[in-house]
């Protein structure tokens, strides 16, 4: 799993590319959180180059957007590969989940 991080205005976009996984799930949570508990409240997880999302792995943006409205936070996800976004779908999370098809649209949301 590899992490790439690009700040614009008080939005942090995290770009993900690879698995999230059991084996990538672990260490993505470690990452992700620690940046919440750093100050980073309004979080757009960029899921273009995500190739497979495993059950964990959606634990893992429950997990996040959870910590986030803790702290009055806001979390976006954008770009989703139609795999992923099917499976966000029978899961059920697209009503907990906030969806976009572009890292704009995403990044405009949470900087307004």
């Amino acid at each position: 799993m590899e992490f790439v991080e690009q700040e614009n205005g008080s939005v942090l976009t995290l770009a993900l590319k690879g698995r999230l996984d059991v084996s990538s799930s672990k260490a993505a949570e470690e990452r992700i959180l620690a940046l919440i508990d750093a100050g980073e409240h309004r979080l757009v997880l960029d899921l273009a180059g995500l190739d497979y999302v495993s059950s964990i792995g959606l634990r893992v943006f429950m997990l996040v957007a959870k910590r986030l409205k803790s702290v009055d936070g806001r979390l976006a996800l954008c770009a989703l590969q139609p795999a992923i976004g099917k499976l966000i779908e029978i899961a059920g999370l697209e009503q907990v989940l906030r969806v976009f098809s572009t890292r704009k649209e995403a990044e405009e949301e949470l900087a307004g």
